[in-house]
């Protein structure tokens, strides 16, 4: 019995980039013919067309499957469900807009059949294409990641891997609400072989990241998987309580031997500032873990489903 290759792909709409995806998918599920295949869409709420191609498609090839959300809730969400609701012994995740490329997916089967790897990850060796600034954002955040967490994050990688279904079930047992995938396949451990490539350009459509979602999705990943804000939240609080005990009693020595009163108001007013601020960053970092929590609590599903062509797995966070 052959073995089979779930492909699953989040997509936001991207009718523009999917006929060229599936054209080029279809193009090397021929070429491994051993394996037998299921295209598992996930359509996160689109707002164009790209249902109704998914469905189109779906009459037209039975390994097309596809789940169709409610509303938009994200691309953390729908790898999740792709990954719920597929049925292969390996899953390989993917763009839509063909950034990555279905061909490097015999090299990555490769690596895993006849290497022994649990998993084969890609990541870009170059961010050809990219704004200049949105690159130098990036690659700040890989390196804080990796030292304040305990999550491996490479520096350059995407979603696109191919997983054993171990692996899959691995992640799977990780309900949580607040999702991070990239620290998520690190956190779990398993042995991954990283496949280079240089960076590709969308084939069609728009990015749906800008550098604001991209901004919010790095807290995302800081705060899933460290703490060290919080601690470095608590040295600021001990050391300026240490700052002003030392001042308190400069002043007090300098009024009693030399007479010399306290003045300046302007000087006070920014040490005021400067204490009210770090106060204030202080307790918005404390807001992000404490809304976390809040949303972990709430126990409300990772997605809905609106419309589907498979029978769907149970859908929770834990309860």
């Amino acid at each position: 019995m052959n073995e089979k290759i779930s492909v699953i792909v989040p997509c936001y709409n991207e009718e523009e980039a999917l006929p060229y995806f599936y054209e080029e998918i279809v193009k090397t599920a021929k070429h491994m013919d051993v394996f037998k295949f299921e295209f598992l869409f996930v359509d996160d709420g689109s707002k164009d067309d790209t249902l109704k191609l998914l469905t189109d498609l779906s009459e037209k090839d039975i390994r097309v499957k596809y789940v169709s959300f409610s509303r938009n809730f994200g691309k953390e969400a729908a790898i999740y469900a792709g990954l719920q609701n597929s049925s292969g012994d390996y899953c390989v995740l993917m763009d839509a807009d063909l950034q990555d490329p279905p061909a490097l997916l015999p090299e990555m089967m490769e690596a895993i059949r006849d290497e022994g790897y649990d998993s084969a990850a890609t990541r870009r060796v170059t961010r050809k294409g990219e704004p200049p600034i949105r690159s130098f954002f990036a690659r700040m955040f890989y390196r804080i990641i990796n030292r304040i967490s305990d999550a491996d994050i490479v520096d350059g990688a995407r979603d696109y891997r191919l997983m054993t279904r171990q692996m899959v079930d691995t992640i799977l047992d990780m309900k949580e609400y607040n999702r991070f995938s990239k620290g998520i396949f690190g956190w779990i451990g398993f042995n991954t072989k990283w496949i280079e490539f240089e960076n590709i350009e969308r084939v069609a459509g728009e990015t749906k990241w800008s550098f604001w979602k991209l901004f919010k999705y790095s807290l995302e990943g800081i705060t899933a998987f460290s703490v060290l804000p919080l601690q470095i939240a608590s040295v600021f609080g001990v050391l300026f309580s240490l700052i002003a005990f030392i001042m308190i009693i400069v002043i007090i020595l300098r009024t009693i031997l030399f007479g010399d009163p306290v003045s300046g108001w302007p000087s006070m007013v920014c040490i005021v500032m400067l204490i009210g601020g770090v106060q204030l960053l202080s307790i918005g970092i404390l807001g992000q873990y404490v809304s976390k929590t809040y949303l972990e609590t709430k126990h409300r599903p990772i997605y809905i489903c609106k419309s589907s062509n498979i029978d769907l797995k149970s859908n929770d966070n834990g309860e």
